[in-house]
């Protein structure tokens, strides 16, 4: 569409962008003209003159190379030429801007401006004739052009010049269009992100998503654990109910401290997400609290077997925490898909490595649920310590055996 430049709205837009740059171009024309009068006074010594100029050139050419220009311009453009342009990096170390980096800030800027000043003249010189040019026709401001000589156009119908005006009314449009797209494509090629700003850029999204990992995997262990504990805490107290009042009412007890230990371990997982580092150093569970988890799995009416070779009050706290999550999500698999058969925990400790192994009986095939994470989160753990893991059917049992370093403690 001929006309579709002249009346969208990223035509006037990318114009109010470019008259930016005009803006930012007139101290330096107002400058330049001040020297050019000091050049041409003959008081001035020659001598002073240039010393001057000098300064005023060093000074002037600082401006496209600061860090601070090249951010706002990467959010004007951004805001106003309509380009995806990401921030510079927000670190705790800022990335040192490499050469390249601000010789293309500092060449845009010089281009904003040059563009910039170009408009201003267009709007300045051709669009104001054009006005005058139609109000000649409408007769208004004919004074204006009262001693304006434009040959044969200046004695026949004074609609030509209205119509030549509409030409150049036109033609600025499209020339400011023209000049809002050259700026469009330039911008992300000037101010675009360096291949170290890429890089610190992937980097903070692999922060971001490792901790969303990390979120995920305790949310799974912790609560689906506590979910599970209890759906078959329920289910056992239900049944035995009429029968076993006393089991019934311990395993409704089971049930509140397992819903307070979820509350517990939820409100520090809120607290990561809240306090980030801080929260991250939260001591949470480790090996030497298997009791309490051993005890709860236990009021589902499962007998679980727990066997401890070593001194895992000693491992390292990250191996410890992880070492319980490990367990948890076993004893929580189990429950799950095996129903109330014998479960066996044994965890040795020696030799520089945290043997965990966890074995049950297998009742009934039963098909992999889509989407579940507990063997992939297990998997995650381990992998992220440096450590092997195998889960599987083993002689009628299903078994998971999980090797951690413990960094030389043992």
């Amino acid at each position: 569409m001929l006309v579709g430049p002249l009346v969208s709205g990223t035509t006037y837009r990318r114009g109010v962008h470019l008259l930016l740059g005009a803006v930012l171009l007139l101290p330096y024309v107002l400058v330049g003209a001040a020297f050019a009068q000091l050049l041409t006074a003959p008081q001035m010594p020659l001598q002073l003159t240039l010393l001057v100029l000098a300064v005023a050139l060093v000074v002037a050419a600082v401006p496209p190379f600061l860090r601070g220009t090249r951010a706002l311009e990467i959010v004007a453009a951004r805001s106003l030429l309509g380009v995806c342009l990401p921030d510079p990096p927000a670190t705790a170390e800022p990335v040192r801007e490499a050469g390249d980096t601000r010789l293309r800030a500092a060449l845009w800027f010089t281009l904003h401006l040059t563009i910039g000043g170009l408009v201003a003249a267009l709007l300045l010189v051709p669009l104001t004739t054009a006005v005058l040019f139609i109000g000649q026709h409408l007769g208004i401001g004919g004074e204006s052009l009262a001693g304006l000589r434009l040959g044969p156009l200046d004695e026949h119908d004074s609609g030509w010049l209205a119509l030549l005006g509409a030409v150049m009314i036109v033609c600025v449009g499209y020339a400011v269009a023209g000049l809002g797209a050259l700026a469009a494509i330039m911008a992300p090629v000037l101010l675009g992100p360096s291949p170290a700003e890429r890089i610190a850029a992937l980097e903070a999204r692999a922060v971001r998503l490792a901790e969303r990992n990390r979120l995920a995997r305790e949310l799974h262990d912790s609560i689906g654990h506590a979910l599970t504990v209890t759906t078959l805490q329920a289910a056992a107290a239900r049944e035995v109910l009429d029968d076993d009042p006393a089991f019934a009412r311990r395993a409704l007890a089971a049930i509140e401290d397992t819903g307070r230990a979820a509350a517990d371990d939820l409100d520090r997982l809120l607290g990561m997400l809240r306090d980030g580092e801080a929260a991250e150093r939260a001591p949470g569970h480790r090996l030497a609290d298997l009791d309490g988890l051993m005890t709860h799995a236990r009021g589902t009416g499962v007998e679980v077997s727990a066997e401890i070779e070593g001194p895992v009050d000693d491992l390292p706290a990250t191996v410890s925490r992880e070492g319980y999550r490990i367990v948890q999500e076993s004893l929580t698999n189990a429950l799950r898909h095996a129903g109330r058969v014998p479960v066996a925990v044994r965890i040795t400790v020696g030799g520089h490595l945290l043997v965990i192994d966890v074995a049950n009986p297998v009742t009934r095939p039963e098909p992999p649920r889509e989407g579940g994470r507990g063997l992939e989160g297990m998997r995650e753990r381990v992998r992220l310590l440096g450590g092997t893991m195998t889960a599987g059917p083993e002689i009628g049992q299903w078994r998971v055996t999980v090797r951690l370093p413990t960094g030389g403690r043992s």
